[in-house]
């Protein structure tokens, strides 16, 4: 893989769309550096980071060394233990000095989402813009999150540095502005490092289909207007039908084709590396290893066996039709970045639509085409369908303005200066979002509201708000909006709201589910079913990378047997664009 990116910088950042492939370019990138000679520096910024499981090490926030890859070292920017560090910093000093009452309310304060943002930032700042930190380094290369959440953290060296130059008050959300202002050389440093093409590589990865390619073009353009020019496109999982008799292979070959003649403008001037579509899963060195092999050159490391075995699931449209029969509700489709949810959510929302019910299709994912899949599922044709999206700097104005009416009211000129001033930090946007969210579940006491969630790590951080929002309420309840006081005990309730965990038949959106499963029960939060999308497992293919895929996909699927309360197996599907054939009937597994 080092080959393919030519020429490296010292920084290399991997982003594009959920589920692209940005870990695996990203690995395969650092351990061919390492192969090389160099000395490699792998940070992953997501907070469901799988880092340990597709390098088989486990890893913290101090770089690990990967036994397997002399010269390769990985972190994960750990979000909660570094909110938990950036709290004692700042509360640290007033203890012994302040009351008790007075420190565990600075603590209270910094106990939300817009905290764990600011410290995660904290520590990629760090080791983008302080050489000293990564001068053992030759390659410091950044496996980020899905591509809205990329281009938010990118975008936090610029917004808060502005912050400090324009904030004159003294205060903000993090505290005393000594204490922000501390930071501003290295935010500064870290927004000259990105904008630099000889320290600072970006690479986009892509998959051959129209989605990904149009989030890839969105975030090139984004880019380039925050000054990141130089720019790379991996295009991952190019796929070349070995058997042409094989309808899925034909259909998945020209598909693939399909979404390059309509490849975007701005892409096209990028330069583009193909990676082949390899024949198994990309979790371990050997593995890693392997991308970016020529066709064909793989096929001895992934035979399939001679017989497949089956696997019995729920159909989609069976779920639905019990979900309509409840007249109401929030449904959310959850689970690791392009798993598919938000396909999976626009399916339900259209059916339920199509049955006369009241429904609301929405998105708390930056980078989620809500809109566009719902249009492609109905054809063009009108539907009832409501469609909106939480849009965060709408609502960040809305917020804003709403504050400003009511806590800036009473308030002198100055007094509202600062309230102002303390509004044009970026945690207001948490807190606005955070409270869409809020009456966006409250819908679903009327009408069916179903959501698409962020990538798991987001969701989660969203939920943890909600959470910490509601200890607040709990305490100081008449001044929060009924929406909030009542957003957790709704998610709670399996009558009100139906969590599906979106998965696909691989390892690492299998295992990601799982422990955003587990995250969820903390919660007291419980899945309603899981929905395993775009299997091969109940169709009939002859092609001998699709078999051999399809082979891997048994292993993975017994995984779930007897650990899923219900689940729902949905094939592979070309999209609306091309025909699949119609699934097999699928044997049955013993539960």
């Amino acid at each position: 893989m080092a080959t393919l990116i030519t020429a490296p910088t010292r920084i290399l950042f991997f982003t594009g769309k959920g589920g692209v492939g940005k870990t695996s370019a990203a690995c395969a990138t650092a351990i061919g550096l390492a192969d090389a000679g160099a000395r490699v520096l792998l940070v992953s910024t997501d907070p469901a980071s799988n880092l340990d499981e597709v390098l088989g090490v486990p890893l913290t926030s101090a770089p690990t060394p990967i036994p397997a890859v002399p010269g390769l070292a990985a972190l994960n920017i750990d979000p909660e233990r570094a909110a938990h560090a950036y709290r004692e910093r700042v509360v640290g000093p007033y203890r012994g000095v302040l009351p008790t009452a007075a420190i565990t309310s600075m603590e209270e304060q910094l106990s939300g989402a817009c905290t764990v943002e600011i410290a995660a930032f904290d520590e990629f700042s760090k080791l983008l813009g302080d050489p000293a930190v990564t001068a053992e380094f030759d390659h410091v290369i950044f496996d980020t999150a899905p591509t809205g959440h990329t281009l938010r953290l990118l975008e936090l060296p610029a917004a808060w540095t502005s912050f400090i130059d324009d904030n004159v008050g003294g205060t903000s959300c993090l505290g005393p502005l000594s204490g922000l202002a501390a930071q501003q050389a290295l935010y500064a440093a870290s927004n000259a490092a990105l904008r630099d093409p000889a320290q600072t590589t970006l690479v986009l990865v892509a998959r051959p289909d129209r989605a990904s390619l149009t989030e890839a073009e969105r975030t090139r353009a984004e880019l380039a207007g925050l000054g990141v020019a130089n720019v790379r496109l991996i295009l991952n999982g190019v796929f070349q039908a070995r058997d042409p008799s094989d309808p899925i292979a034909v259909a998945l070959e020209a598909r693939g084709r399909a979404a390059l003649e309509t490849l975007p403008v701005g892409l096209r001037a990028v330069e583009r590396i193909d990676v082949p579509l390899l024949p198994f899963g990309l979790v371990g060195i050997a593995a890693l290893r392997q991308l970016g092999a020529p066709v064909g050159a793989t096929d001895a490391l992934a035979a399939p066996p001679t017989t497949t075995p089956r696997f019995d699931g729920e159909r989609l449209d069976a779920l639905i039709d019990e979900l309509a029969q409840r007249g109401a509700g929030v449904i959310m489709t959850m689970g690791k970045g392009g798993v598919g949810k938000t396909t999976v959510a626009a399916r339900i929302a259209s059916a339920l639509a199509q049955r006369g019910l009241a429904v609301t299709l929405t998105t708390t994912d930056p980078a989620a085409h809500v809109a566009q899949a719902a249009r492609e599922l109905s054809g063009g044709a009108a539907s009832p369908l409501v469609v909106t999206r939480i849009d965060p700097q709408l609502e960040t104005r809305r917020y804003t303005a709403e504050v400003l009416a009511t806590a800036g009211a009473g308030l002198d000129a100055q007094g509202k200066a600062l309230l102002e001033e303390d509004l044009r930090s970026p945690c207001t946007e948490e807190i606005a979002v955070f409270r869409a969210f809020a009456e966006t579940v409250a819908q679903g006491a009327d009408r069916f509201v179903v959501i698409d969630t962020a990538p798991t790590g987001h969701t989660l951080l969203l939920l943890d708000a909600a959470e910490s929002y509601h200890r607040e309420v709990l305490r100081k309840p008449s001044g929060s909006p009924e929406a909030v006081q009542q957003l957790l005990p709704r998610l709670r309730d399996p009558a009100f709201t139906h969590v599906l965990l979106v998965t696909l038949p691989e390892a690492t959106p299998i295992h990601e589910a799982m422990q955003l499963e587990r995250d969820l029960a903390r919660a007291d939060i419980r899945p309603f079913a899981w929905v395993v999308n775009q299997s091969l497992t109940p169709l009939a293919v002859t092609d001998p990378v699709l078999r051999a895929r399809q082979a891997h996909e048994a292993t993975h699927l017994r995984e779930l047997v007897g650990h899923a309360p219900r689940i729902v197996l949905e094939p592979w599907t070309a999209g609306p664009a091309i025909a699949a054939p119609a699934p097999q009937e699928p044997a049955h597994v013993a539960r």
